[in-house]
């Protein structure tokens, strides 16, 4: 059995509705679900605002690579074009973590680069699991005591989970 963390984010189109095609692609293995936050572009910053969430997932029959795959193959319903690096997107689907597997390999870096630095990813991250640790990174919690996280704001009129 595999159990994965991902984060999701969405800054073209309905991005409500492409977090969504997130949700519903993976609600066959769904654990829980993250509040929505909205959140500045990062790296690429001359853009829409995101929607952000985390998606906690577990399978007895996917690996890493089945993550991601299947991650892929959402964005790409989601009509998502790989033009800019950190450009816009209407999905962005990311392997955060895989429990007990480290990967460094090109396609798949595991912990995901940068997930101790993005209030993107560990705001929400903490909200479904409190006492969650990011691989050789620390505790989640003690990571937000240094990272700036004034440009998260939680969306309480979103709910993803809930009723459409």
């Amino acid at each position: 059995m595999t159990r994965a963390v991902l984060s999701i984010g969405s800054n073209l189109g309905d991005r409500q509705a492409n977090l969504r095609v997130a949700v519903d692609g993976f609600a066959d293995v769904l654990v829980a679900v993250s509040p929505v936050y909205e959140t500045a572009a990062w790296g690429v910053t001359d853009q829409p605002d995101f929607l952000n969430a985390v998606l906690v997932v577990r399978d007895d029959h996917t690996d890493e690579w089945g993550w991601l795959r299947r991650g892929q193959e959402l964005e790409d319903r989601a009509g998502r074009v790989r033009a800019v690096r950190w450009g816009p997107r209407t999905l962005d689907v990311d392997v955060v973590t895989v429990d007990g597997v480290r990967s460094d390999h090109p396609d798949l870096v595991l912990p995901h680069p940068g997930t101790h630095e993005r209030a993107t990813v560990l705001v929400p991250w903490l909200d479904v699991e409190p006492d969650a640790e990011v691989p050789g990174r620390g505790r989640v919690r003690d990571l937000l005591s240094t990272v700036d996280t004034t440009g998260v704001r939680r969306c309480a009129d979103l709910n993803l989970r809930g009723a459409r």
